[in-house]
């Protein structure tokens, strides 16, 4: 098994593809989120792990975008216990922090700790684990904004795996503002993956409301109200084709192969268009603290 992933050795994002798949699984990083997409649609890798959502900093947009723009179906979900770790090069005390790199959803996961410290920047990377690394091979020309400091004032956010694969010193553990920091990831696929009846499934799907009819997101909800079918997540992104039409992206229990759901998804299709289920798969469980 081979899942690609963003980032580099090290990210949340490798974690997740090891519960989903494994310590023997193969990772394969990439770059970008559009490059995970394109390993898996062009057959580079067998699988794509994807972040959607935190529970601190919310969805993960670019994703949903992409999960529309690709024939690519999900199979599994997991999450993810965030547990952001400051880290920096020997030598460097938290005292004379100028400048903070990390993601900027894990910038907002530790925003406390930023109003604790207001003479360390946060400053935007694009991968936890990618600024451990960068700090670690001393390449600040790739920051996307100036760093007016030295090295030994620089510290990044990200895990503490990160902190073991490139030899920076912690100084400070769980620098998240709340303990119940959760990702949830999604795992991608050509095809399907067979369904135990015995698991709670859910199934996400995408469509755009009908133009032009009263109530339309009233009547939707009231296809899966109707049903007694729970919808554990909703979200809209803008029709890039259409300026100020929205896109939806739902979570609903159970699977698209039974009914009710199968009925409420026919029903559907008389008030929406461009219907689609991205799949349906094992609901994922969240640890305890």
């Amino acid at each position: 098994m081979k899942f690609a992933y963003q980032g580099v050795p090290g990210a949340y994002s490798e974690q997740a593809g090891r519960d989903l798949f494994g310590k023997a699984a193969r990772a394969v990083p990439c770059e970008s989120f559009e490059a995970v997409f394109d390993a898996v649609a062009k057959r580079k890798v067998d699988r794509g792990v994807i972040p959607v959502e935190n529970s601190l900093g919310g969805s993960i947009h670019l994703n949903y975008d992409l999960l529309a723009r690709h024939a690519l179906t999900i199979t599994r979900e997991t999450y993810v216990r965030v547990e952001h770790a400051l880290m920096a090069l020997p030598g460097t005390r938290l005292s004379g922090l100028r400048a903070v790199l990390s993601h900027p959803q894990a910038l907002a996961q530790c925003s406390d700790f930023f109003t604790a410290h207001p003479n360390a920047k946060a400053v935007p990377w694009y991968d936890t684990a990618g600024a451990a690394r960068s700090l670690a091979e001393d390449a600040t020309e790739k920051a996307p904004a100036t760093i007016p400091c030295s090295l030994d004032e620089v510290a990044v956010i990200a895990s503490e795996d990160a902190a073991k694969i490139y030899g920076l010193k912690i100084l400070k553990r769980r620098l998240q503002n709340r303990r119940d920091n959760y990702t949830r990831f999604l795992c991608i696929s050509r095809k399907a993956e067979n369904l135990s009846s015995r698991a709670p499934l859910k199934t996400s799907l995408t469509f755009i409301p009908a133009r032009n009819r009263a109530g339309v997101l009233h009547a939707v909800t009231g296809v899966f109200a109707s049903r007694g079918i729970d919808l554990t997540k909703i979200e809209s992104r803008p029709d890039p084709e259409n300026p100020f039409d929205y896109r939806f992206y739902l979570d609903a229990s159970g699977s698209a192969k039974e009914a009710p759901l199968r009925e409420a998804l026919a029903e559907l299709k008389k008030f929406t268009r461009d219907l689609r289920v991205l799949g349906s798969y094992p609901r994922g469980k969240l640890r305890s603290p």
